[in-house]
This record gives structure tokens, C-alpha cells and sequence, in this order.
């Protein structure tokens, strides 16, 4: 008899005897397993918080109490015990269900996430409105070990302790061994700080001598004695820090004892100021080879149930991403001023082999974006050269760093942005749309965007060669399989190049729109429409000594972005042709219309909001016809 097939919500989990939720919690793995290997997703968090998931709803009561999992990542099983069973297989798929907790989707999601590190402040938030309209429910904030990494889950520790009137608010810090030692530094320091004082030390040397004196055992007792201690670290550490916040703590407990867990949280309901429970679990728990390669089936595509081993699709042709890892590398080869910093994502980003061949000049910094810019502009300070490699989505977090900590002492950090333009799968948290309008905003910023792999070379060189700071950004995916040979030399700053011509119709095209308006070009010249296509390569500084005497040539003219319109490319070239007093010209804009855009394939999605190759042509006929009428 299958358990997890009775459940279509909370309230049927309840019904369930004890004995039973470990069958469900294999159902549930199962299930998760099943169709990530065919959607792709993050399978090791969530399978590493099926009984955390279980226990949750076992004890509380969703939507009154309310579950905030921060970013999402361990929701998979969330989903399924809250009336989602029967649409989980189209997780993630185009106008399926999100890969993350999503308010419009369900109200036992009581926050949209994607981004890390919020869990907390929205919370306490909540708990605080519960409190002022005298609502008992309680608020659980699910958090990641990594997600404490950043100074925003600090930020709402501190208030909620400030506060503690009251507030029904119970943390969950979900550890699963994965990065909070090494990410957070301040856990792992803050008792040896302490016990590295000189009287605590001077102790330390006498006692271990003396061990080591007794006969026979000596050298074991000292041992076990160092080992204790650093399990004391380990484990008494987050407490004190924890404690120091004026939360009640507890923990660390084995999340994967259901029994324990249950009698646990019972206790913690009944509590009535803010609670930090420390839960310790596995990542990919249940799943051999997920257990094995956390880090692989974090955000895995699609896999064989049997081995976990990838299934590739197409040719091999090199993604962007790689190409930017494997050319980094080649460039710090060349010039030992060149450091990496990244936020947590070395593998995401293609650092990680930078980062086994040159340890000592790769920083990551947890997820701490903030930090992480800003500590790149100290890099500067003393003549290194920073390459900081953040997805763009992520990047929009250290918005006020870029702006006031290296921008206006021109301090040359690059800005590697991966991801740029729509994403796919991961929906709206994680679409790279806003970085062109947010970045030519910044006085003293040059932003660049390649058409292909090879001109993505060019552009690390020419930011290296570059005296201020410069952002190039580049899509998620694969590359267009142009020989990476090609490449010859650096550019010339805020320089186009024309790529195709014609007298009919002037295409203005940046970064991998420029494949997409390369299409449209052939297929409007099949029609007798030739168009002149340039590839703009800067968004800042834009070449205005090539367009403005192409628009007075050519008053027909389309400007191409995957970003949003408002303030992007498209808004830069109205800018400099009414800057240049230019009139007389029709201008249609092809970009991302005031929306956010959800999850699906890339391919459905350009197709959905017209940036596609498809897009341009109609919008070029359009254009033509009515130039023609007028």
C-alpha cells in the first residue's frame, strides 16, 4: 500500500501513525528521485530534508502556521504532502510547477524564494504581523547552513533576538555538513578566539603534557582529548553564537530520526519567545549517488535512476561558461595579478579548476554577494585585478557596493556576469534580465556583451587591459560552436562591427541577440528585405559614430535585446539619437516587456516574449509594410 498515493494535503499526513512516516519518507525519495532524473532540478537539499519535511507537517499546521523554506531548494517533498502529488511530475517544466516555494502557487507556500538567506527576515516579519493581529500560528523559517553565509540571515537573527516579545517565530537551521564550517568563518573561529586566549592557552600546553606523560595511555588520552575538542567546537559553538543573538537554541539533533524530531518540535511549539533548532542531516540522503556527489546533484539536468550518471544532449559543443573558466585560466597563467572571487558557486561558474590550480588567488565567499564586491574593490585597492564571476541574478544583491565601493574611484574590478538574459528552468528568481539597465546606470562602468564564445575571449582581454571597471555578461547554455581560434586581439572600447548590410532595414543587436537577428537577416533576405545587422558588443559606451550615421541612412531600425526594455540597450540607442538631435526615424524596441517571466525552456520562452529570430522578422515585415504605407 502506497502511503504517499493517500495524501492530498497536510491534514491526511496527520493520520498517519508514527510507524508508518518512514515508509513515506522512502515513498517521498523515491518519488523526488523519479522525476528529477527526467526534469532535471536540486535533488541532494531536498532529499536531504524529507523528514525535516514530514516532521514539519506532522506538528504544525499549514497554512496557519506558516513553513518559509528559504530559497527552495529543499521543497521537492514540501510540494508533494501539500496537494501537489499529482502535478509534481511537471516540476519545473513550462506551465508546470516551480522548482521553488511560490505563493500564487499554493498556500501552504508562504513566500516565493530563489534567492538565499531570506527565511529569516521575512519570518520574523510574518511572526510579527501574527502577533499585532493576535494570531497564535507559528512561523517556521527553514535555512540552509550555506544560506547563513550571507549577512541578511545576521541581520534578521539580530532583530528577532532585539524583539523577543512574544514572537512565534522558530528557525530551523537545516546543516547538512556541506559548507558551514569552511563558509562561515565566524562559526568555526568564534570559540577558538576564545579559547585562544593566553591563560586558556598556557593550560592547553600543560594539560597536553601532561597526558602525554601518564604511562601507557598518553599518547591516546591526548588524542581523544584533541578530538574532543574539536567536536566541543563543532558542536558548541553555533550554540553560544546562537545565544548571543538572545535566541533559545537547541540542537544539534539527527534529522533523519523521525521519532526524535517530532517529540522535539512538540516541545519548541509550545514555547513562546524566538527558537533556534539545529538540525543535522545528509545531503542526497537515500540516494546512493547523491550521498556520494552532493555537489554534483545540488542543481543536477537529467540522470539514469540506476547510476545517477548524466544524459547529454546534443554535440559537444563547449557552454560559456566553461570557455570563461578554461580562458581565466589561461590569462592568470599569463599575468599572477589575476584573483577570482565568486559567491559560493565555483563549480556554477567554471572556477573550479581555477581554483585547484591557483588556491591561493581564489576567493570564494560564501553566498555574501555584498561582501564579496566589496572585497574585490580592496583587491583593487592594492593593485591586484579581481575577476568576480556571480550569476547576474545574484549579482543585482551588491548593487550599492558596485555603485559606491568601485565605481566612483574607478577601482578595475571585472564583472563576470554568467546567466545573463532569460535562464530556463529556474523561472523568475533567476533570469538574468535587469543587468544591462542596472549596470549602464553607473557613472564610470563600461558594459559589454559577446555575440559568440570566441568574441567572450575578447572581451576577458580587453577587461583586463582596462584602467576602471568593466561587466561583461553571457548566456546560460552552450555556446554557437564558432572556432575559438577566431579571436584576435582586444577590442576597442564602445566599438561595434557591422555583420551584415542593406538598405532596407538597420538592426542593432547585443550579445546573444545577435545569433537570433543573424537568423532573422537570412530569412527577411529570402523575402527581398535587406537588412544592415550590427553587433553593438557595448551597451556602455555605445558607438554612436557608427549608429547615428547608419539611422540617418537607414530610418528603419530595430534594436534587439534579451534584458528588459526599460533603461536597457534599446532605451541607451533613443538616448544617444536624441542626444544627437536625430529625428525622422521609425525604432522598434525587441526586448522583455514590464513582466517578470516564469520557468520553461529557453527556446518557449524567447518564443513567448518575442526575442526570437521569429520575433524579429515579423517585427521587421511590420515595420517595413508600414514604412512602405506611409
Amino acid at each position: 500500500m502506497s502511503f504517499l498515493a493517500q495524501i492530498n494535503s497536510p491534514a491526511d499526513l496527520k493520520q498517519l501513525k508514527r510507524s508508518e512516516l518512514a515508509k513515506l519518507a522512502a515513498e517521498l525519495r523515491n518519488r523526488i528521485v523519479e522525476v528529477v532524473s527526467k526534469n532535471g532540478g536540486h535533488l541532494a537539499s531536498s532529499l536531504g530534508a524529507v523528514e525535516l519535511t514530514i516532521a514539519l507537517h506532522y506538528v504544525f499546521d499549514t497554512p496557519a502556521d506558516k513553513i518559509v523554506w528559504d530559497v527552495g531548494h529543499q521543497s521537492y517533498a514540501h510540494k508533494l504532502l501539500t496537494g501537489r502529488r499529482d502535478q509534481f511530475h511537471t516540476l519545473r517544466k513550462f506551465e508546470g510547477i516551480s522548482g521553488f516555494t511560490r505563493m500564487s502557487e499554493s498556500p501552504h507556500d508562504a513566500f516565493t524564494t530563489g534567492h538565499s538567506s531570506t527565511s529569516i527576515s521575512a519570518g520574523l516579519g510574518m511572526a510579527c504581523g501574527k502577533r499585532l493581529k493576535k494570531d497564535s500560528g507559528k512561523v517556521l523559517a527553514v535555512i540552509g547552513d550555506g544560506s547563513m553565509t550571507a549577512g541578511i540571515a545576521y541581520e534578521g537573527l539580530n532583530q528577532a533576538g532585539a524583539l523577543h516579545k512574544d514572537e512565534n517565530l522558530i528557525v530551523i537551521l537545516n546543516d547538512n555538513d556541506m559548507s558551514i564550517s569552511p563558509n562561515v568563518g565566524s562559526l568555526s573561529s568564534f570559540l577558538s578566539r576564545t579559547l585562544s586566549g593566553k591563560y586558556l592557552q598556557g593550560f592547553r600546553k600543560e594539560f597536553g603534557e601532561f597526558l602525554r606523560s601518564l604511562p601507557g595511555i598518553g599518547d591516546d588520552m591526548y588524542h581523544l582529548a584533541k578530538r574532543s575538542e574539536e567536536s566541543f567546537k563543532t558542536f558548541v559553538t553555533p550554540g553560544m553564537l546562537f545565544e548571543a543573538f538572545n535566541l533559545d537554541y537547541f540542537g544539534p539533533i539527527n534529522g533523519h530520526r523521525l521519532n526524535h524530531l517530532i517529540d522535539i518540535l512538540i516541545n519548541i511549539r509550545e514555547l513562546r519567545e524566538p527558537v533556534l533548532l539545529h538540525v543535522s542531516t545528509q545531503k542526497g540522503k537515500g540516494y546512493e549517488p547523491a550521498e556520494k556527489n552532493p555537489v554534483y546533484f545540488h542543481g543536477v539536468g537529467c540522470f539514469e535512476v540506476k547510476t545517477g550518471t548524466c544524459i547529454r544532449k546534443g554535440a559537444s559543443v563547449p557552454t560559456y561558461t566553461k570557455v570563461f573558466g578554461d580562458t581565466l585560466l589561461e590569462l592568470a597563467g599569463e599575468n599572477e595579478k589575476i584573483v577570482a572571487v565568486t559567491a559560493a558557486m565555483p563549480e556554477g561558474t567554471g572556477l573550479a579548476k581555477f581554483a585547484g590550480i591557483y588556491p591561493e588567488r581564489f576567493f570564494d565567499v560564501g553566498i555574501a554577494e555584498q561582501h564579496g564586491v566589496t572585497f574585490a574593490a580592496g583587491l583593487a585597492a592594492e593593485g591586484f585585478r579581481p575577476v568576480v564571476a556571480i550569476y547576474s541574478t545574484f549579482l543585482q544583491r551588491a548593487y550599492d557596493q558596485i555603485l559606491h565601493d568601485i565605481c566612483i574611484e574607478k577601482l578595475p574590478v571585472i564583472f563576470a556576469l554568467d546567466r545573463g538574459g532569460i535562464v530556463g528552468e529556474d523561472g523568475s528568481t533567476h533570469h538574468g534580465l535587469f543587468d544591462l539597465t542596472y549596470l549602464r546606470s553607473l557613472p564610470n562602468m563600461v558594459v559589454m556583451a559577446p555575440k559568440d564564445e570566441a568574441e567572450l575571449r575578447q572581451m576577458m582581454r580587453t577587461a583586463l587591459a582596462h584602467k576602471g571597471p568593466i561587466a561583461f555578461r553571457y548566456p546560460r547554455g552552450i555556446g554557437e560552436g564558432v572556432s575559438l581560434e577566431t579571436e584576435t586581439g582586444n577590442l576597442a572600447i564602445g566599438k561595434a562591427e557591422i555583420l551584415a548590410e542593406g538598405e532596407d532595414l538597420l538592426i542593432l543587436a547585443i550579445g546573444s541577440s545577435v545569433g537570433q537577428s543573424r537568423k532573422a537577416v537570412s530569412e527577411l533576405a529570402a523575402s527581398g528585405i535587406r537588412s544592415t545587422l550590427v553587433n553593438c558588443r557595448f551597451v556602455k559606451p555605445l558607438d554612436t559614430g557608427l549608429i547615428c550615421p547608419l539611422v540617418r541612412r537607414i530610418p528603419r531600425v530595430i534594436s534587439v535585446e534579451e534584458n528588459v526594455r526599460q533603461g536597457g540597450f534599446g532605451s541607451a540607442v533613443l538616448e544617444s539619437l536624441s542626444d544627437a538631435d536625430i529625428s525622422g526615424f521609425r525604432l522598434r524596441r525587441i526586448g522583455i516587456r514590464d513582466t517578470f517571466v516564469e520557468h520553461g525552456p529557453q527556446h518557449i520562452l524567447r518564443a513567448k516574449y518575442g526575442v526570437d529570430a521569429a520575433a524579429i522578422v515579423k517585427t521587421a515585415r511590420e515595420l517595413c509594410t508600414a514604412e512602405a504605407a506611409a
